[in-house]
């Protein structure tokens, strides 16, 4: 289990950085795969966090289970074991920002 931060501006499992898949999973190249996109996309994303109860920005993170294919150290049998993990948006995807490859 792993605190999650997503900062991702168009997901439709993104609410206050709180990520409400509760299962994610991250590809071998670190992209997201559980991303879905918002039909409204960044205007719908601000609209839902604006609806969200502000209560959620002060609870502590949700735990959420991360299956990984990504070449990381903190990949253990397909289980990120990372305790806390960032995912945020790049020019082209959405990818886990805490991966970090193994030395060889």
């Amino acid at each position: 289990m792993n605190h999650l931060k997503c900062t991702t501006a168009n997901c439709e499992h993104n609410i206050r950085e709180n990520c409400t898949a509760g299962i994610i999973t991250v590809e071998d190249n670190a992209v997201c795969g559980t991303k879905i996109k918002r039909e409204g996309r960044v205007l719908a994303q601000q609209f839902a966090e604006l609806e969200a109860a502000a209560e959620i920005s002060s609870v502590e993170k949700a735990k959420t289970y991360i299956q990984c294919d990504a070449d990381c150290v903190y990949n253990k049998d397909n289980v990120c074991s990372s305790e806390r993990v960032l995912v945020s948006d790049t020019l082209f995807s959405t990818k886990c920002a805490t991966r970090k490859k193994p030395q060889k």
